[in-house]
């Protein structure tokens, strides 16, 4: 897999906790970058372990699923895609009142937002062990991308909206669908 493949996917993965940051944004009390920042590192660190496991559970199984693998990767990152556009485009955008006061958020809740916006990266990790890929680099990227759009996603919330944070997860959806296709077209067409 490509290093370009892997930005990809790892900006496609973050983009689900840039919809929850921006709504994170909308009604926080303290809109200083270090807190933002924190936020980002949060959902960044546990974003970044999650393909690793899936990976391992992936690769356990792998060995006796070769044949298919590529199918597997496709299946599920195409899945995955759709379940993010639909999110992305279906799903009620939220709204702040002006005079609801902003709710601090304890840390535990942050980490079971973090948790589960990081489902998908999971099972990415799962479709990562059928391809070649240096999965260190692979949970570095998807870290880092996820601790940038939470950081951004945290400073610009009260100005973007809940919209604009949905609308990024319908577009990584898309990504992930791209390079599900990706993947099956290389297989495919190495084997012809």
């Amino acid at each position: 897999m490509s290093f370009i493949s892997i930005l990809l996917i790892a900006f496609a993965m973050s983009t689900d906790a840039f919809a929850v940051a921006v709504g994170k944004g909308i009604s926080a009390q303290d809109h200083r970058f270090s807190h933002a920042l924190k936020t980002g590192l949060l959902f960044g660190v546990i974003e970044g372990i999650t393909p690793v496991i899936g990976w391992l559970l992936g690769l356990g199984t792998s060995r006796f699923i070769s044949e298919w693998d590529h199918w597997i990767a496709f299946t599920v990152l195409s899945l995955l895609g759709l379940r993010m556009c639909w999110a992305g485009f279906n799903e009620e955008v939220c709204e702040v009142e002006s005079d609801t006061p902003a709710v601090v958020q304890p840390v535990w809740m942050l980490c079971l937002s973090a948790v589960a916006t990081s489902i998908d990266a999971l099972a990415v990790g799962v479709s990562l062990a059928f391809v070649q890929v240096n999965i260190a680099v692979a949970a570095v990227a998807i870290g880092c991308a996820t601790t940038i759009m939470v950081t951004i996603g945290m400073l610009l919330g009260k100005k973007l909206g809940c919209v604009i944070g949905q609308r990024a997860e319908a577009v990584g959806g898309i990504v992930l669908i791209i390079i599900g296709s990706v993947i099956l077209y290389e297989h495919l067409s190495g084997a012809a």
